[in-house]
């Protein structure tokens, strides 16, 4: 376990650090509420729900995190035209968090997973989303915005957040590392495995 020191170190680490995060965002909702009977329809269990919980997930729970670490986190990323995105986009504003690097892919689906919770059990979990690589316009445009934030709002280091739902690809990542080479801005990368070999 980190002690007190180990913790400062981090936390002055990334003070006043301006973090760029690139990668898959989606939505964490959570039901709770209590099993009291099965349904007649079938044997599965009934959850009167009490309490419904949106927040950020993915790439975007990171930014959470870098933020309260005391740094700037700007997040790049794709999402859908849909009612998910809308608030996904709320909840973004909600945490302080900027909304200019988040674009919006025409026939996308924004990624949202739902937990059903009964006490502290999980019973289901409902995956929205779509997994599919960005369309070459859609990569087109990411990158410009890409391009433009690193040349005009003093990133100090870019962290690729990989989970594999189709906004990293290796001609992103490829792309994003020279002109942050080029620019003098380290990168860093937490990833699944099917992009890894192309983070060297």
């Amino acid at each position: 376990m980190a002690d007190k020191k180990d913790i400062l170190s981090l936390f002055e680490a990334f003070h006043g650090l301006k973090a760029m995060i690139i990668g898959d965002v989606m939505i964490d909702a959570y039901y709770r509420g209590k099993v009291e009977r099965i349904s007649p329809e079938a044997p599965v269990p009934i959850v009167h729900v009490s309490t419904r919980d949106r927040r950020l997930g993915g790439a975007a729970n990171v930014a959470i995190n870098i933020k309260a670490l005391g740094a700037a986190p700007v997040l790049c990323s794709v999402i859908g035209e849909d009612s998910a995105a809308s608030d996904f986009e709320n909840l973004m504003l909600k945490e302080g968090l900027p909304i200019k690097g988040i674009l919006k892919g025409n026939g996308r689906t924004t990624t949202v997973k739902t937990r059903i919770i009964s006490g502290s059990q999980q019973l289901v979990r409902i995956d929205e989303e779509e997994i599919k690589p960005l369309s070459t316009q859609e990569m087109d445009t990411l990158l410009s915005t890409i391009a433009e934030i690193l040349q005009n709002d003093g990133i100090d280091v870019v962290i690729f957040e990989d989970y594999d739902k189709g906004v990293i690809s290796p001609s992103l990542i490829k792309a994003v590392v020279t002109l942050a080479r080029e620019i003098g801005i380290p990168t860093a990368v937490d990833p699944k495995k099917k992009n890894f070999l192309h983070y060297r």
